[in-house]
């Protein structure tokens, strides 16, 4: 990183991001020496904390299919997989349907650590359906014949994202840089915007000690890469002078890319349709100062020992609706979701099926985890995609009537809490 830094002068925060989260080598997710997911990791995520939680994302992508096209094959595909738990239980669910069963054909999963392939493959095992691996969404055509169910927990808030901060006149990127002396100046040139990162991936890594601090600094001119995201959603320009936003063109590509998947617009051929869910940190706003990092369930310095910790942003779901360009739904809170789908019934059953009373304990416990109002319930957001010409009782024939933009549960409830945070 300090390489980087030499050699082309201060890097964006998106530079940073990846070079700690996703290099080759010494990257948070690539590095198999990092304990990422469970009690040893840096974080836990819901599908660890129970069961229910992917039951019922599957049972809501089932019920999307069945209102639409339940006569046409499905595939799944889940973005940032993690361990393979929510994909083991949305599979586990699915199978207990043997309509769903049968028109499984295809799961994808966007993974892209070897490493985590590897504890994804042990954990899913074999079924009737074939499993793929990509490392982007870009490699996952769109499909006329299938219906496309995709799922998004915890991924997009791991994306890089630029810093951008507005001025009198213009915007500008807040970028970061580093000085043995934490009293230098911290305007810096122009000039320095212009090169290209490159990954340094050979020499040795110096010793913590020896390196200089990292430290925020402004551009003391606009650069073409904060001039094109100011301008890429009209709810910028709102933004007082003064404020900072993190803005993820990478985000905005992948939301777009799965509008386009779950489209049945399109050419050469229209696609099958499909739905999805989004479920992550964030709200229906730009966040500015959202920007954190995690080590042993804790949130640290966010400079602090780069690749060993991980980070993460609040995910602008306002600008993830600008960017499908199909129906967007939500967000609502995460607890109003699982609430509203019947996770207090499918607790209850589990709790009378468990043997012993420390076992329903911990079954009510994670219930509760997951809902709490003080904690995951309100910080998670989930937000439904579902397809665009959608016509009552099934996809567009084709034969020009008007389609109907349909409300989808949960997402319609007006006395759900509004999503903010």
């Amino acid at each position: 990183m300090h390489d980087n830094r030499k050699a082309t002068g201060p890097m964006s925060f998106a530079t940073y991001m990846s070079l700690c989260l996703a290099h080759p080598t010494e990257g948070y997710y690539m590095n198999p020496t990092n304990p990422v997911f469970g009690s040893r990791g840096d974080f836990t995520t819901s599908p660890e904390i129970s069961q229910v939680f992917g039951e019922l994302i599957a049972i809501w992508l089932s019920s999307q299919w069945i209102s639409v096209t339940p006569s046409r094959p499905i595939r799944l595909i889940e973005l940032g997989p993690g361990r393979g738990t929510l994909m083991a239980d949305m599979l586990r669910t699915l199978s207990q349907f043997p309509a769903l069963k049968s028109a499984l054909r295809e799961v994808h999963l966007v993974e892209t650590s070897p490493t985590m392939r590897a504890v994804q493959k042990e954990k899913l095992g074999s079924g009737p359906w074939s499993i793929v691996w990509h490392d982007s969404i870009e490699e996952i055509a769109k499909d006329s014949d299938a219906y496309t169910m995709l799922v998004a927990n915890e991924f997009f808030d791991a994306l890089p994202v630029h810093v951008i901060e507005k001025s009198a006149k213009d915007w500008r990127e807040v970028l970061i840089s580093a000085s043995p002396d934490p009293t230098a100046p911290t305007i810096i040139k122009s000039a320095d915007l212009s090169s290209t990162p490159q990954l340094a991936l050979s020499k040795p890594t110096p010793s913590l000690a020896s390196q200089p601090r990292l430290r925020r600094v402004l551009s003391s001119s606009p650069s073409p890469i904060s001039q094109l995201l100011s301008a890429s959603s009209p709810r910028f320009a709102k933004i007082p002078v003064g404020s900072r936003i993190e803005v993820s063109p990478v985000a905005y590509k992948i939301a777009r890319k799965i509008g386009e998947l779950l489209s049945v617009q399109g050419e050469p051929e229209p696609g099958a349709g499909g739905c999805a869910l989004v479920v992550d940190y964030g709200g229906d706003r730009a966040y500015g100062n959202s920007f954190r990092a995690f080590k042993d369930h804790k949130i640290v310095d966010v400079f602090h020992r780069p690749g060993e910790c991980d980070l993460t942003v609040n995910v602008d779901f306002a600008y993830l609706k600008e960017a499908v360009a199909v129906s967007a739904h939500g967000p609502i809170l995460q607890a109003s979701f699982l609430d509203r789908m019947g996770m207090r019934h499918r607790v209850d059953a589990l709790k009378r099926s468990a043997h012993s009373e420390e076992r329903k304990k911990d079954i009510e416990k994670a219930a509760q985890r997951l809902t709490d109002l003080t904690g995951m319930g309100k910080q998670y957001q989930v937000m439904g995609i579902t397809s665009d010409g959608i016509a009552k009782g099934g996809l567009d024939d084709g034969d020009g009537a008007e389609r109907e933009k349909h409300e989808v549960w949960p997402f319609m409830d007006p006395r759900a809490p509004p999503s903010s945070s």
